[in-house]
């Protein structure tokens, strides 16, 4: 259901805003970066959930640059294998409303 790939693309979207704050504050110092999660609901939706990363400690920033840009590749395949269904079922509809017509 197309309802499903949005909700997808919407979560994904959180992830990467949270993802962009974290690497724009790498260099300040007592940061703590958000961590966040996806998980699938029952009703085939997708939700990104958002918690303050723990605390280790550190006076300097504590964002992982290499847990950050792997992030950002998957998060940007997720996107796209989205988008590329919601184009596959609206092709589907308009072939079949073209054999209905």
């Amino acid at each position: 259901m197309i309802s499903s790939n949005v909700s997808s693309i919407q979560a994904h979207q959180t992830f990467m805003n949270n993802n962009a704050n974290n690497i724009a504050n790498v260099n300040t110092d007592g940061f703590r970066p958000n961590d966040t999660r996806m998980t699938n609901s029952s009703d085939d939706t997708v939700t990104a959930d958002t918690r303050l990363a723990d605390d280790n400690g550190s006076e300097k920033s504590q964002t992982n640059l290499a847990k950050e840009l792997p992030d950002q590749i998957s998060i940007t395949a997720a996107v796209s294998a989205n988008v590329n269904a919601i184009r596959t079922q609206d092709a589907m509809y308009g072939s079949l409303l073209d054999i209905k017509v």
